[in-house]
């Protein structure tokens, strides 16, 4: 029913910058927060960024005055604008939607995840 699409990661030198994006599409009502993990190899999926409705942000700590997410809400994208990258952000970045969705006169709100986008950093 709901569909998020991650695009823009690849291959970047350290202290370089990339922007990953995540389309949403399908039926979505109405969307409560957005937000953005990252997976590294043999670690555990972390919490990067993530955006209310009403456009407050929260960032972790390791990303803090790097990251940047974004929200434009008439194109349903969210985007991660990553700068100063160091070979620690290598991940498989992937966004989330927390949205109100469903079908006929049935609603329902459920979080969904995109397949994933890979960034890697060489140093």
């Amino acid at each position: 029913q709901v569909q998020l699409v991650e695009s823009g990661g690849g291959l970047v030198q350290a202290g370089g910058s990339l922007m990953v994006s995540c389309g949403a599409s399908g039926r979505i009502f109405s969307s409560n927060g957005r937000g953005w993990c990252r997976q590294a190899p043999g670690k555990q999926r972390e919490l990067v960024a993530v955006i209310a409705s009403g456009g407050t942000t929260n960032y972790a700590g390791s990303v803090k005055g790097r990251f940047t997410i974004s929200w434009y809400n008439d194109k349903n994208t969210v985007s991660l604008q990553i700068n100063s990258l160091k070979p620690e952000d290598t991940a498989v970045y992937y966004c989330n939607a927390d949205v109100v969705t469903g079908r006929d006169n049935s609603r329902y709100t459920g979080r969904f995840w995109g397949q994933g986008t890979q960034v890697t950093v060489s140093s």
